[in-house]
């Protein structure tokens, strides 16, 4: 059996492949970054005041966005500043959107992976490193990233910051037909906890018990569906079980630590058994943290 082998290229080196080549090939498929289901909302995006943005990516059935930038070889200060700057602007400009800044580079260097570290927790920052195989005459990128973005707090389960809404609202906001069926799945939860109540927030509906929150899962009711987000770890098996069983599984939100499953009222019967599972597993998951 002929094995082929791989070549690791420069690219800052490369007499043909240049940024803007790297920036195509993100841009024709976004996902490869390994930022999830992201699609590409522009490119060369121009700052006021300031240069061009690399990459602009947003999620595909979500409100984050990531604001990219690309440098061949080691990844210095002008590049993390850049990225910063441009975050600044985006999520200024658009206040409505969750941002991330991503700063991939071809090395990134222990000793600018401890300066980027320094800004996490603050800033929502990924850090991406990127090679460049060749193998006949074809050329691909691998990214791995070396530093995700820290999650900067339960703000939006925040019940002193959630503003209180009722049954009501979360009726108009969605309808009466999602709204039971958040009643149905706190059935669920009750069976494992009895103090168990739903909790409306101007933004999802929680869960609470005695009074305090206890958002192991949280519902969003539209008109026609409801999304399902139970906490729970992002594994390779649990995804697989849950495609299984034919869920809508939308993606993860890592920033939250959550599963987000589309989910219609008839899916409640239909899928009862693994929607117990998976509510007991977050429940579960709650009370080892």
């Amino acid at each position: 059996m002929n094995y082929a082998k791989f070549e690791k290229l420069s690219l800052k080196s490369h007499p043909d492949l240049s940024e803007r080549w790297v920036q195509d090939r993100i841009a024709e498929e976004p996902s490869m970054l390994g930022l999830g289901d992201v699609i590409l909302k522009d490119k060369e995006r121009s700052q006021p005041r300031a240069g061009r943005l690399d990459l602009l990516l947003q999620e595909a059935d979500g409100n984050r966005r990531y604001e990219v930038e690309v440098q061949l070889g080691k990844c210095d200060e002008a590049h993390i500043i850049r990225t910063i700057e441009y975050w600044d602007i985006e999520r200024k400009r658009y206040p409505q959107y969750e941002h991330t800044a991503v700063i991939v580079a071809e090395d990134i260097t222990s000793r600018f992976l401890n300066v980027i570290s320094l800004f996490n927790g603050t800033i929502p920052l990924v850090a991406i490193q990127m090679n460049a195989l060749k193998i006949d005459n074809h050329v691909g990128l691998v990214f791995t990233t070396v530093l995700d973005h820290m999650p900067l707090g339960l703000v939006d389960e925040d019940e002193e910051l959630a503003e209180a809404t009722d049954r009501g609202y979360w009726e108009q906001r969605g309808s009466k037909k999602t709204v039971i069926l958040a009643d149905q799945l706190l059935g669920l939860a009750k069976t494992h906890d009895p103090k168990l109540e739903l909790k409306y927030n101007k933004f999802y509906i929680g869960l609470a018990r005695d009074g305090q929150p206890l958002n192991f899962v949280i519902f969003r009711p539209k008109k026609g569906f409801m999304r399902f987000e139970p906490r729970l770890s992002d594994s390779p098996e649990m995804q697989e079980r849950l495609e299984a069983t034919g869920l809508d599984v939308m993606d993860y939100d890592k920033r939250w630590g959550r599963y987000r499953i589309r989910l219609q009222p008839s899916d409640f019967e239909n899928n009862k058994k693994i929607l117990e599972e998976i509510i007991f597993e977050a429940y579960e998951n709650a009370h080892k943290e």
